[in-house]
């Protein structure tokens, strides 16, 4: 028996053998020399020598700070007003560039908070940084319910039995074997203002009352319209995952279901759900990694503008690392979304777990 299972054994590590090599070579390896990287100044091309700075990159990133601004006073004592009424604070650089207050020096207002009359000005030394944290967070937390649901939806409709489903199939899944660069350019031209397809249609559908929106340079829809193009891209891989699952669950159990009398949605609960326990969790976190991952239309579409508002970690740092040769800050953007996301799925892996 002893025998038996070292056989067993060695050829389980054999055939895991290419898979580990793969994994130690292109993910721990470099995520270790990029940790390495990130407690140094190291850039590209640069004639002053590389030195240790530890966390330093870190701090500088990740520091965040809350001033409270209490309005100015006129010379008779009372709250100095705009001409529209609003009260007149103290510049913050004013207070960040001072050398009464070191710990706020560097820093610059991120957002504002206005509480009757004082103001709460949220400060951080790295301002795009802690902008692309906070879309790419956004971003995932709509994205990844929204493509799962959606994709799960799809997979129910095509599980039917039905000629001409295939077709079906194929044209949901289309959309993920063309290059995300060609459908962000797809994209980037139905969102186009003058135009765009999406313009027309919605112009048409209200007989002209709606007015064109520049849907990409507008801060505040040019992430909406990226979530929605991404869902739309990679819905039709989820659905696949959905469906295989789909079709593990044994039929007899839909057949006792009907003739015991159960609605829809009691099959749906009691045994189509359950028996998707496991793609759940394989959907889920496959989603939320790719949703981190975000890039590519970002890139096409619109280079993290207008204002930042599509600023992501991935762009930021690829373009810290690449565009600005700030190797040591792209390895820690790296460092601290790899981090991020490794959280986050041994999370949902320990939610999703099985119960006993």
């Amino acid at each position: 028996m002893s025998s038996k299972l070292t056989t067993s054994n060695r050829a389980g590590w054999g055939f895991a053998a290419p898979g580990v090599v793969l994994i130690a070579t292109f993910i721990i390896v470099p995520f270790f020399f990029a940790f390495g990287l990130s407690l140094t100044n190291q850039r590209l091309i640069s004639p002053n020598p590389t030195e240790f700075v530890g966390l330093k990159n870190y701090r500088d990133m990740l520091s965040v700070a809350v001033l409270q601004l209490e309005p100015e006073l006129n010379a008779d004592g009372q709250v100095a007003r705009e001409d529209d009424g609003s009260p007149v604070y103290p510049r913050v650089r004013t207070i960040t560039r001072s050398d009464d207050f070191p710990q706020y020096r560097g820093m610059r207002e991120w957002f504002r908070v206005q509480l009757g009359d004082t103001a709460h000005v949220v400060v951080a030394r790295d301002v795009v940084f802690m902008k692309a944290l906070v879309n790419t967070v956004t971003f995932v937390l709509v994205v990844a319910p929204l493509q799962g649901a959606l994709a799960l939806g799809l997979a129910l409709l095509v599980n039917q039995k039905l000629r001409g489903i295939t077709v079906f199939r194929a044209v949901y899944f289309m959309p993920v074997v063309v290059s995300i660069v060609v459908v962000s350019l797809l994209w980037r031209f139905i969102y186009s203002p003058d135009g765009g397809l999406l313009n027309n249609l919605l112009s048409g559908l209200t007989f002209g009352a709606f007015q064109p929106v520049n849907w990409l340079g507008n801060p505040d829809t040019a992430l909406p319209a990226i979530m929605g193009m991404s869902i739309w891209q990679a819905v039709g891989f989820h659905m696949v995952i959905w469906l295989s699952g789909l079709q593990t669950i044994s039929p007899t159990l839909y057949e006792a279901a009907e003739i015991e009398g159960a609605s829809k949605w009691q099959t749906f609960r009691y045994i189509t759900w359950p028996g998707l326990r496991h793609t759940a969790v394989l959907v889920l976190i496959v989603i939320t990694m790719q949703a981190f991952a975000l890039f590519a239309q970002i890139d096409v579409m619109t280079r993290g503008g207008p204002l930042d508002s599509t600023q992501t970690l991935v762009f930021q740092a690829v373009e810290r690392g690449y565009g600005k040769q700030d190797i040591s800050g792209g390895a820690t953007i790296s460092v601290v979304l790899f981090l991020i996301v490794l959280t986050i799925s041994l999370v949902q892996r320990w939610l999703t777990r099985e119960r006993a």
